[in-house]
């Protein structure tokens, strides 16, 4: 089970309420926010655990089915343009079947969320390259490790496929 955490804006937005405060496997756990970029309204979400940051776009008021599946597509596609072997992507997403949403709680996570946002330009030929980009960067909170590198370990970790 994937548990999304919506801060209030973007709750308020796809007009959900949260399920109670989920106790998820961080690796399962993704912040999701809502952000402006060139009037276009895009959606930033970033794991608990390794900081990976998922951008999309074109997803309207209230369309939250619409964001799970596009959010599912694009982590896939993401990953596989990373070189990530597709079964482990596969066992990753088998997870994402059931998706529960909850309230944000990790303010550390909101903070690399938020420093994502910073650095997110416009001049990338697809959000594919934008992704690479952005998961290159350092941060203190995952030991100054690139979040895709991060990521790749994790999917390959057994220990963390116990915690789910």
């Amino acid at each position: 089970m994937i548990t999304l955490r919506l801060t209030k804006d973007l709750l308020k937005d796809m007009k959900v309420t949260s399920s109670e405060d989920i106790n998820a496997a961080p690796f399962l756990s993704w912040h999701v926010n809502i952000y402006n970029l060139n009037k276009r309204k895009h959606i930033v979400f970033v794991n608990d655990l390794t900081r990976l940051a998922i951008i999309i776009d074109g997803i309207r008021t209230g369309q939250l089915e619409r964001l799970k599946e596009k959010f599912m597509k694009t982590l896939r596609e993401y990953l596989l343009r990373e070189g990530v072997n597709e079964s482990l992507i596969n066992r990753y997403l088998v997870n994402g079947e059931e998706v529960v949403i909850s309230k944000t709680n990790n303010r550390s996570v909101l903070g690399t969320m938020k420093e994502v946002t910073w650095f997110i330009e416009d001049d990338f030929q697809d959000n594919i390259e934008r992704l690479k980009w952005l998961n290159k960067m350092i941060h203190k909170p995952i030991d100054y490790k690139e979040p895709i590198n991060y990521f790749k370990e994790c999917l390959w970790d057994h220990k963390n496929y116990n915690k789910i």
